[in-house]
């Protein structure tokens, strides 16, 4: 079963990036990645990891993406050839934000 996992997570990133890219429409120089996927084990659900650019556009552009998950997910099926198909949900990935955060504390530091 944990095949079957490890081949699914990045089969629905790849087309949830893609999707993203040609069917959301965002500001200019607005960006979101798919930065990870991870699907329960029964395959009906995936929690799907976006992170945004600029980091200062985070919410208007999670609010889109949220706004548009159904759309997503209708294409998502389309494009799947499974038999289960999963339920997406999104959840901004901050975890480039807080690596910033993290190296703009350590420079801090190394300052003083």
């Amino acid at each position: 079963m944990p095949k079957r996992i490890d081949k699914i997570n990045p089969l629905i990133q790849d087309i949830l990036s893609k999707l993203i890219a040609k069917e959301i429409s965002l500001k200019p120089a607005v960006f979101i990645t798919v930065a990870k996927v991870d699907t329960s084990r029964d395959l009906r659900y995936a929690r799907v990891f976006v992170s945004v650019f600029p980091d200062t556009e985070r919410d208007y552009a999670f609010q889109t993406i949220l706004h548009e998950r159904s759309k997503l997910q209708k294409l998502l099926h389309q494009e799947l050839s499974t038999k289960i198909l999963p339920k997406i949900s999104f959840i901004l990935d901050e975890t480039e934000s807080r690596a910033d955060e993290i190296e703009r504390l350590f420079q801090e530091i190394k300052e003083e």
